[in-house]
């Protein structure tokens, strides 16, 4: 694989003949799902059309955060830093992960107020969160310059993990518990009896089941159209370095004005630009723009529109085929979209006057990933009423990684029909149909 490299799952040579759900996409939504029904004894397959964790869920910055998260998301994400604390004793595997800490910056009086404000979204919970002055920002960031900042929101609850590594130690941890992990099997479509779910068409074959969860990321609203359902979602290009190990830098993260920097398990940094991503000029930004122009308002100034060779590419991609021909995701098994360089390198040339230490840093790895978007940067965690045993589990807008977890318990409620952790009200899929409005509250 050309991106990060991947702790390796080997998948199940045999495709069993029956389940009773299978999950689409390996990423860690998907994987997380599949931990949760296996640990509920139900019998599931995981399919993945290439290899686990492969896509954006190996691409991210590594960040396990609620602060700054859309005010929807803060329930389910305090579940899923909950969760996070015992997942290496729960799958018996290293994830990377840490409560080190997370800073948002604020360059005016009126972001620090905006900041502040947000804290209210917290309130009901017991996280050390809070406005810090410059200052104290020097003292939770060792090496820091003289940074032109009013000061920061600081979480302490907040922390890292390695994506890289995630992923494909749930999934393992799945398998533990009895679940099929299928890797180079792509689900062509859903078979239906009686207008309900009655099983699916992979590569390899048909598996019988009575419930499936479409976890399939950047791939998810092409999946759906071929079932009939129009579900509006953006692929956007975030661009990410990796530095060999270096010492004398902070070990909270920092979201800042031009950059934004994690450390790594291995004393090396992820290091990207935050406020800059590129949407390419292709047939879906035509399809769902109109979905997306109401929300978005201000939030446009941190997209680059760009028309480029992908669009020739993906025009070519059919919006329906059988499921007795090769489908899309047979063509191409992975994302591996070439990074921005120039948007690196101002990133890091950023991040070396805000923090000299990275005078000394060293380039290790470039990589780019494909954020799936939806049009108020809120995931879809929902049944499908029109297909019942259809659920949908996607859309994260480039928050996914750190609510993985807490997203998985959710869809596996959903699936099962136990009270659910959070209220799903608002990761309902019909939000789009139903006349509500649509808007990003926080965190894009």
């Amino acid at each position: 694989m050309p991106g990060p490299y991947v702790v390796p799952v080997h998948g199940d040579a045999d495709l069993p003949e029956k389940v009773d759900v299978v999950v689409i996409g390996g990423g860690i939504i998907g994987s997380s799902t599949a931990l949760e029904l296996a640990e509920r004894g139900l019998k599931v397959a995981l399919c993945e059309k290439g290899g686990i964790g492969h896509e954006q869920s190996s691409r991210n910055w590594g960040w396990v955060r609620i602060t700054r998260r859309d005010p929807r998301e803060v329930p389910l994400m305090a579940e899923s830093l909950r969760i996070w604390d015992g997942m290496a004793t729960r799958t018996g595997r290293d994830l990377g992960y840490k409560r080190s800490g997370v800073m948002f910056s604020c360059a005016t009086d009126k972001e620090y107020e905006q900041h502040e404000r947000w804290l209210k979204n917290l309130q009901d919970y017991q996280f050390e969160s809070r406005m810090v002055s410059k200052a104290e920002m020097a003292e939770l960031a060792p090496g820091m310059g003289n940074m032109d900042v009013k000061g920061a929101l600081f979480n302490a609850v907040d922390g890292r993990a390695e994506p890289q590594k995630a992923a494909p130690a749930i999934a393992e941890a799945a398998r533990d518990r009895g679940a099929h992990v299928l890797t180079e099997c792509a689900v062509r479509g859903i078979e239906t009896s009686g207008g309900k779910v009655s099983g699916v068409v992979t590569e390899r074959g048909s598996i019988a089941c009575e419930q499936v969860v479409l976890a399939g990321g950047a791939w998810s609203s092409l999946f759906a159209r071929n079932t009939g359902l129009r579900l509006p979602q953006l692929k956007v290009k975030n661009s990410v370095i990796r530095t060999k190990p270096l010492e004398g830098g902070p070990e909270t993260a920092i979201w800042s004005e031009g950059f934004s920097i994690r450390k790594r398990q291995d004393g090396g940094y992820t290091i990207a630009d935050g406020f800059r991503n590129i949407v390419d000029i292709v047939p879906d930004s035509f399809r769902y723009m109109k979905d997306f122009l109401p929300a978005l308002g201000a939030e446009w100034k941190s997209l680059m529109l760009r028309f480029g060779g992908r669009f020739y590419d993906e025009a070519r991609i059919p919006n329906k085929w059988s499921l007795d021909e090769a489908s899309p995701f047979e063509y191409c098994r992975v994302l591996d979209p070439k990074p921005a360089f120039k948007l690196q390198d101002e990133a890091l040339a950023n991040l070396r006057r805000a923090f000299p230490v990275f005078e000394k840093a060293e380039i290790a790895q470039r990589w780019a990933g494909a954020i799936d978007v939806t049009p108020d940067a809120v995931p879809v965690i929902s049944a499908i009423d029109s297909t019942p045993g259809f659920f949908i589990a996607t859309g994260f807008s480039g928050h996914g990684f750190g609510i993985g977890p807490a997203a998985g318990k959710l869809a596996a409620d959903l699936v099962t029909g136990k009270t659910p952790v959070v209220d799903p009200t608002p990761f309902r899929f019909n939000r789009f149909s139903d006349g509500s409005k649509i808007e990003i509250i926080s965190g894009f």
